[in-house]
């Protein structure tokens, strides 16, 4: 069930947030992030379509907003599989649980947050920044290092998202595809409004199976649940990996973006009135602006995915092809 917010209140809780935060540009995407490495602040800047006050993901040209409407659902969690230690950070849910800030720097279009795992021996950095291959993206570095005396056999992370896409926010379709693929991926779904942490309980939305490739389903109020476990860090070392965020007028464009980055693991959010990325809907009977929105990952174990799915039977032929050469793995490394 989402919750909401007047004005006014959304301005006394932002006006009493301890937290430090940040609007960061590109100049075609814009974010809201937090101390914490979450998206959805109080920004004061209202959105194309609904006037939102937060900004979460927002394509620049039109304004309009894709998950900071209802409830502030995205976040994300980290975990140890040996000892069930974990904690998350999502605004939907108080904030951070379990972890601790260590430091938050901004600039106008990056942002830094590093994070502690509380008794856990882990740090989490996601380094907010333009991607350097495609404007339509933001890439997050992230990297989680183990800072305790011993190994760790399993490092756990998850990445939850609510879509909620102007024109017809609540009313989201969404595509997922690279399940299959993703050799790291512990956990897939629909449902944006689950725990961030990475051992609480899922579900799906609308009869979705987890754990699959979709197209186009919808509409719904949904989003994305990615639950990854990266193995072994031994002590003193790191596993890096990239989110992407990102909004383009089309969904071609939106996938040309990805190809772009090597992303191996994608979901796009469109609008009900758009649902094939066209870059125009139509609401009441009117054409309206619409913007296909995208949050992927790289570095998770995947094959990159092409811009343009490819028939079935050219991926059996292929297939022994891109099983050699596509998988991609996190780096891992020792620190000096």
């Amino acid at each position: 069930m989402r919750t909401f917010t007047t004005t006014l209140a959304a301005a006394v809780l932002a006006a009493g947030a301890a937290s430090a935060q940040a609007v960061i540009s590109n100049g075609t995407v814009e974010l809201g992030v937090d101390q914490d490495g979450q998206l959805n602040i109080f920004s004061g800047n209202p959105s194309a379509h609904d006037g939102t006050l937060y900004t979460g993901l927002r394509h620049v040209a039109t304004n309009l907003e894709s998950t900071a409407h209802g409830c502030l659902c995205e976040g994300w969690g980290v975990g140890r599989g040996d000892t069930m230690v974990s904690g998350a950070a999502n605004n939907d849910r108080g904030g951070a649980v379990g972890l601790t800030n260590v430091s938050f720097s901004s600039t106008a279009s990056t942002a830094t947050t590093v994070t502690d795992l509380n008794s856990g021996g882990l740090r989490v950095t996601h380094a907010f920044a333009p991607s350097a291959a495609t404007s339509s993206l933001y890439e997050v570095k992230v990297t989680i290092t183990n800072t305790s005396a011993a190994a760790i056999s399993d490092v756990r992370y998850t990445r939850t998202f609510d879509w909620d896409v102007e024109p017809n926010t609540y009313e989201d379709v969404v595509t997922i595809r690279g399940t299959a693929t993703t050799s790291t991926l512990l956990y897939s779904g629909n449902d944006g409004f689950v725990d961030s942490d990475p051992f609480a309980g899922r579900s799906e939305i609308g009869g979705q199976l987890p754990n699959t490739d979709f197209v186009d389903f919808g509409p719904y109020d949904q989003g994305t649940n990615f639950d990854f476990g990266f193995g072994a860090l031994a002590a003193g070392e790191s596993y890096d990996f990239s989110i992407f965020y990102g909004a383009t007028r089309t969904e071609s464009a939106a996938l040309a973006a990805l190809a772009a980055v090597g992303a191996e693991l994608y979901s796009l959010g469109q609008p009900s009135s758009d649902p094939l990325g066209t870059g125009t809907g139509t609401l009441f009977g009117s054409p309206v602006d619409t913007a296909t929105f995208i949050f992927g990952f790289a570095g998770v174990g995947g094959t990159p995915i092409s811009p343009i799915p490819v028939p079935a039977a050219a991926i059996m032929l292929l297939g022994g092809i891109g099983a050699l050469g596509g998988l991609r793995l996190g780096r891992r490394r020792k620190d000096a």
